[in-house]
């Protein structure tokens, strides 16, 4: 295990476009430190990672939403159950030992079905395609104590943001914008870490991403973001290395003719324990289960009760 804990900031980068009323929810998990940060030598190393959770705990500020006792017609959009699969192919080129750069490239399989305010019957929806694309680079300065790092990059609209429901009442109207692959939209992404290890067996982190929408796209500006995490890690003599993460999004209210304000928005915070293990000298995996320690949206929103996230990297 190397003596200093190198990773970058890219929480926003596997964070995929969640759905309307639930802006807040999907993966925060710094998967980049999970697996054992990026190499300190010139060159390539290759990361792909898999996602999936289910949203259909519907939420209202910090409580769950009895459906059964809501009546149709609505006046009010009763989201039911959105299904995501995520899978992300991160390719980062290490510069030196100070500057690297990177591309993630998400695929979004997302399936959702919700009752569509003053309808009785469900609409349906799936959404499958290349989503919105991430660049960074990072600059870090290794320091006796630690790690102290800087990254900044964009997120583009690459993803597509035309797609209509496929069944039920609403067939043919336009999805939700929260629905669609991309956000059509060029975000900021700013970021800060601090990586040191405390004891010889002990390594921790601390980082915080800021994600901010430069201008809106056909009446829609997506929420800007902030996400904190911070980790703890025991680097056994083993191959196996267990670790916590307690993983914290904030998320603004959705703005524009096109948005979902009043049901979008909110923080949310995870604890994320894990497991990496180390594949020869080039290599790791890693499989984390994030789980809901605290939720407070706005509106109505849907939440998973997990996410599960796996994924190898590879260095060449």
């Amino acid at each position: 295990m190397p003596g200093i804990l190198l990773a970058v900031v890219t929480l926003s980068a596997v964070l995929a476009p969640a759905a309307l009323g639930c802006s807040v929810c999907g993966c925060s998990l710094s998967s980049d430190w999970a697996a054992q940060g990026y190499a300190t030598t010139p060159g390539f190393d290759l990361g792909f990672r898999f996602e999936y959770f289910e949203q259909s705990d519907l939420r209202s500020g910090t409580h769950s939403v009895d459906r059964a006792a809501l009546t149709f017609p609505n006046d009010d959009e009763i989201q039911q159950r959105t299904l995501n699969r995520n899978t992300w192919l991160d390719l980062n080129y290490v510069v030196d030992s100070s500057w690297a750069l990177s591309v993630a490239l998400p695929y979004h399989d997302r399936f959702h079905t919700t009752i569509a305010a003053a309808d009785t019957a469900v609409s349906t929806s799936r959404a499958r395609g290349l989503g919105d694309v991430r660049l960074l680079a990072r600059y870090q300065a290794v320091k006796p104590s630690g790690s102290f790092g800087l990254q900044f990059g964009f997120k583009l609209p690459t993803g597509g943001f035309n797609q209509n429901f496929a069944d039920g009442p609403q067939a043919g109207e336009l999805l939700d914008s929260g629905l669609q692959l991309g956000t059509g939209t060029t975000d900021l992404i700013l970021g800060a870490s601090w990586f040191t290890r405390p004891a010889t067996e002990l390594g921790t982190f601390v980082q915080a991403t800021v994600q901010q929408p430069l201008a809106a796209r056909a009446g829609f500006l997506p929420s800007s973001s902030l996400n904190v995490s911070g980790g703890v890690r025991w680097l056994n003599p083993s191959r196996f290395t267990p670790q916590l993460q307690l993983n914290i999004k904030t998320e603004a209210r959705e703005h524009g003719a096109e948005a979902d304000s009043p049901n979008s928005g909110g923080t949310i915070a995870y604890l994320s324990p894990g497991l990496t293990a180390e594949l020869g000298s080039a290599g790791s995996t890693f499989v984390f289960v994030q789980l809901p320690a605290y939720q407070k949206v706005n509106g109505l929103q849907l939440e998973p009760d997990w996410i599960l996230s796996l994924g190898v990297r590879w260095k060449f």
